[in-house]
């Protein structure tokens, strides 16, 4: 009888131990879908930034530097064109900006849905030829790859 149940043991242990194994591991697509299920893709995980900021090792402090020191460049840039004389009325102007992987930098200017009262070519080509030769900007780092990141900063043409 000691065989006959040393057998069966013997047998069951293999039948249980065999469905164990025989659970199917899950593809690379599955693996890949679920990953990227996981991932924010409206947050970076590092900000665009420029050498003079990258110096600081609070990511909330160098996010603020970058948006300064560009806010500040595109001013003193837009500070010495006839952008307030042809428009005197203009105090601030939005303008959004997009770094791209590669560190271009492209700007548009944002006008209120309304607004008829601006050439806003004329505005745009200022903005042009104006916002060139600006310094460096590295770009917005995602699971250490540059993306490509847009935002809009206030502008004030007058400081009066």
């Amino acid at each position: 009888m000691s065989k006959k149940l040393f057998a069966l043991t013997i047998f069951s242990l293999t039948v249980i131990s065999c469905q164990l194994f025989d659970k199917k591991a899950p593809s690379e697509d599955e693996l890949l879908q679920k990953e990227l299920e996981k991932i924010d893709w409206k947050k970076v995980d590092a900000f665009p930034s420029v050498d003079a900021c990258d110096v600081l090792t609070d990511e909330a402090q160098r996010k603020q530097c970058f948006f300064e020191y560009l806010t500040q460049t595109i001013q003193e840039k837009l500070s010495v064109d006839t952008l307030a004389i042809l428009y005197p009325e203009i105090d601030t102007i939005e303008v959004k900006v997009t770094v791209f992987p590669d560190s271009r930098l492209e700007f548009e200017p944002q006008f209120p849905k309304d607004s008829v009262a601006y050439d806003k070519i004329k505005i745009d080509s200022i903005l042009q030829a104006k916002l060139v030769d600006l310094p460096k900007v590295n770009p917005a780092i995602k699971r250490g790859i540059p993306v490509k990141t847009q935002f809009v900063l206030p502008v004030i043409l007058k400081t009066k």
